[in-house]
């Protein structure tokens, strides 16, 4: 296979009108341009040179060559250039995974913001509940709500993700309002599934006393945002990610019960993308983009 560089020189070598004027303007011996001269007509098997102590003329084949040089010397000036363009303004496209409660909630309003400041962005979003494969589904960034272990990714962390208890106002009236922990043994309680896993055992905190509580409750769902219209519709009490019932809590829809007790929070908020050498400036703008605004 030729290599390109050996093409790039012997243009080079045509265009300055000499071996020695080439080599100056590449920076380099003259040995090596007339090494490399010599190896790329021995790999086509054809003299493209004829030399002279004067001057130096293209044979036939030389000028059919130069023709094909002088593209690849435009083609990489144009890449070059493609490189540079992407490097300096953020362009192109993007692809974002991102679980479906944060997407609805937090990450669509601000991809309008995020393409209002970059017009030339173009993104893709796909919003799914389960761990995507960065690389082989060509994720260039993802959202992600877990604790981390995977050491070929590169994490860059959003947020903490505190808990709270919470019950819609008219269950409240129904069912009365747990003064304490031991209180919700009484209490119709809404619980997270996953799998075949039933997260019923919660546990709060107040200063150094830790109190464990079993939750009983006849509906489950697998996803929180389900969790959260159930308890809107004053079916029970439950816990809950701060960050999927803010817009509840303001509005009154649910109200936080026991805010003496801490809960413990959930898995970290991460922005996550595959370890990469160069990183695309559109990539490193969204993260930090991110930390800026999401959750803020």
């Amino acid at each position: 296979m030729l290599n390109p560089q050996h093409l790039a020189t012997f243009s080079a070598i045509v265009s300055a009108g000499s071996i020695s004027k080439a080599a100056l303007r590449l920076g380099c011996g003259k040995s090596v341009i007339s090494r490399q001269l010599a190896k790329l007509e021995a790999d086509l098997g054809a003299r493209l040179i004829q030399r002279t102590t004067r001057k130096l003329t293209l044979t036939e084949v030389g000028e059919a060559v130069l023709l094909e040089a002088q593209h690849i010397d435009r083609s990489l000036a144009n890449v070059e250039q493609i490189s540079g363009q992407f490097q300096q303004e953020v362009r192109g496209r993007l692809r974002i995974s991102c679980p479906r409660p944060l997407g609805q909630r937090y990450l669509i309003p601000l991809l309008t913001e995020f393409t209002q400041r970059h017009p030339r962005v173009e993104i893709t979003l796909v919003v799914e509940d389960r761990l995507t494969d960065l690389v082989a589904e060509q994720i260039d960034v993802a959202v992600r709500v877990a604790h981390l272990e995977d050491s070929t990714l590169v994490a860059r962390k959003l947020a903490d993700n505190p808990r709270v208890l919470v019950a819609a106002p008219s269950y409240l009236q129904r069912a009365g309002t747990p003064a304490n922990p031991a209180d919700l043994a009484q209490h119709e309680c809404l619980l997270y599934i996953s799998g075949t896993r039933v997260w019923d055992e919660w546990s709060f905190q107040d200063g150094d006393t830790v109190t464990p509580v079993q939750a009983t409750g006849r509906i489950r769902a697998n996803d929180g945002m389900a969790l959260v219209a159930s308890a809107c519709t004053g079916a029970g009490i439950t816990v809950l990610d701060r960050l999927l019932v803010e817009h509840e809590l303001a509005s009154g829809a649910l109200v936080e019960l026991l805010p003496q007790y801490r809960l413990n929070p959930g898995p970290p908020i991460y922005a996550v993308y595959p370890a990469r050498q160069w990183l695309a400036l559109n990539t490193a703008t969204f993260v930090a983009f991110l930390q800026e605004r999401l959750f803020r």
